[in-house]
C-alpha cells in the first residue's frame, strides 16, 4: 500500500479531499482496495462507512480489480433501439463474462451504463475511454480481437496494476 500512502501524503487531511483521493487511488491501482479505504478513513479522520459509501455510490469507482481494458456498452434508449443489446450479447459471448465481470486473464472488464450522452451516434461502445460509434457486432468483434492481438505482441505492456 506504499502507493496509497504516497497519495495520502500529497493530500490535505480534510474530508473535502475524499473524492480526489479516491480518484488518485483508482488511477494508480485500477480499483479501490479495501485496505486503501481504511487508510483513507484514518487519514481524513472520518468513519470508514463514509469512505465506503462514496466509493460504492459513484460508478467511476471500482471496488474490485478491473481488467487492463474497460469496455463500456451504452444501454440508453437511443442505443438500445439501435442494437445495443446485440452489442452487449456479442461482447459477453466473445469474452465469456457477465456485465461487471473481468475476464480470467485480467485483460477485459465489461460494464453497461444507462447513457453516455452520444445518442445520435448509437449504438456506442467505449474501449479504454475511446468512443466507437455506430457499432456493429462485426466491428465490435474486430475491435476486441485487435486488442487481444496487441496484448500478445507486447506482454511487457500487459502488466496489471496492483497496489500492495
Amino acid at each position: 500500500m506504499d502507493i496509497v500512502l504516497q497519495i495520502l501524503e500529497r493530500r490535505e487531511p480534510a474530508p473535502r479531499e475524499l473524492v480526489e483521493i479516491l480518484l488518485d487511488i483508482q488511477d494508480e491501482c485500477g480499483h479501490i482496495p479495501q485496505v486503501a479505504m481504511v487508510l483513507v478513513a484514518e487519514h481524513l479522520q472520518i468513519p470508514l462507512i463514509e469512505v465506503f459509501r462514496v466509493a460504492s455510490f459513484y460508478k467511476a469507482f471500482a471496488l474490485t480489480p478491473r481488467g487492463r481494458h474497460l469496455i463500456t456498452v451504452c444501454m440508453g434508449t437511443a442505443c438500445h433501439v439501435r442494437g445495443a443489446p446485440r452489442m452487449l450479447d456479442e461482447v459477453l459471448g466473445l469474452l465469456g463474462v457477465e456485465p461487471g465481470q473481468t475476464t480470467e486473464d485480467g485483460l477485459f472488464t465489461v460494464e453497461c451504463v444507462n447513457c453516455l450522452g452520444a445518442c445520435a451516434l448509437g449504438p456506442v461502445v467505449v474501449l479504454d475511454g475511446e468512443y466507437h460509434d455506430h457499432m456493429t457486432a462485426a466491428k465490435l468483434r474486430k475491435l476486441v480481437l485487435a486488442v487481444r492481438e496487441t496484448e500478445k505482441e507486447a506482454p511487457a505492456h500487459a502488466e496489471a496494476r496492483v497496489c500492495r
